[in-house]
């Protein structure tokens, strides 16, 4: 690897950038029409305009940004965060244009993409997930007593999650059976328009849980390494505001298991990038 393509803007395309050159690597930007300027196009040693202003017809191109890469003699892709790091397209047609994508196979960000997914993988690994509903996602074409018969199955108070994506997006709260159909079909249409896939699924809502996530980095020759855990309890709409390292309520030393357990569970998934992993106490 001598040459890489960097995906993405800003913040996190400069902090590649710095890498590529501490690794002795050849760093290449690629710019929409509003970042012709940005920092990220003037640090690199290269930088290719891939289209306008607007991210779904730049940064968000799989077409265009497989093609620069071959234009400028990448042999390597860094997806960055955010955008079209977590794409399975865009990882498989990396690799198929005979380049590296420095993050997942295709495969595995598939498995993780799907919530329902990723709870079987950790599961077939040994490790403990939130009760929720056995038979997964709700069925598309389930009528209101199949899914009041998942609930039940799964437990009040539960939380209607989308199968895909994240942010808080595709989630409400039930604590009452009456309120089960308006929500499920309220998470839907949100899930549907945030992520293109109105799937969702039923898992028991913890009471004031304490979220905890140990971050863990994986190699291509099945090297899982944890670090140390970051405490994200404090959030408003399900969605992270502040996040603390290391925790206030990890024990000190911190906990063996929980990093324990997220190598497990990532070695199992032959990931190949970070990843956090969420615990709660």
């Amino acid at each position: 690897m001598k040459r890489v393509l960097i995906a993405n803007r800003g913040e996190i395309a400069v902090r590649v950038i710095r890498a590529c050159r501490e690794m002795g690597l050849s760093p290449v930007a690629v710019y929409s029409e509003c970042d012709r300027t940005a920092l990220h196009v003037r640090y690199a040693d290269e930088a290719y305009p891939i289209g306008p202003s607007a991210p779904l017809e730049s940064y968000l191109r799989v077409d265009r940004i497989v093609d620069t890469a071959r234009r400028a003699g990448a042999d390597a892709v860094h997806p960055g965060y955010g955008f079209l790091s977590e794409n399975e397209g865009f990882a498989r047609a990396v690799r198929d244009a005979g380049l590296t994508f420095i993050g997942p196979a295709p495969e595995v960000i598939a498995l993780m993409g799907s919530k329902t997914a990723a709870r079987e993988a950790a599961q077939r690994a040994g490790v403990a997930v939130v009760p929720g509903a056995p038979a997964g996602a709700v069925a598309a074409d389930a009528t209101d007593d199949e899914v009041r018969r998942l609930a039940e199955a799964t437990g009040y108070p539960l939380l209607v999650k989308a199968v895909s994506g994240g942010g808080g997006k595709g989630m409400r709260t039930v604590t009452d059976a009456a309120d089960l159909i308006g929500a499920v079909r309220a998470a839907r249409s949100e899930a549907a328009s945030a992520f293109g896939d109105a799937a969702v699924y039923f898992e028991r809502r913890l009471l004031r849980p304490r979220h905890v996530e140990v971050q863990v980095l994986g190699d291509q020759h099945g090297t899982v390494l944890p670090f140390v855990e970051r405490e994200c309890s404090i959030q408003r709409r399900h969605q992270k505001v502040v996040e603390e390292t290391p925790s206030p309520i990890v024990p000190r030393p911190p906990w063996p298991e929980a990093s324990a357990i997220q190598t497990r569970a990532l070695s199992n998934s032959s990931w190949t990038k970070t990843a956090p992993s969420t615990f709660s106490k």
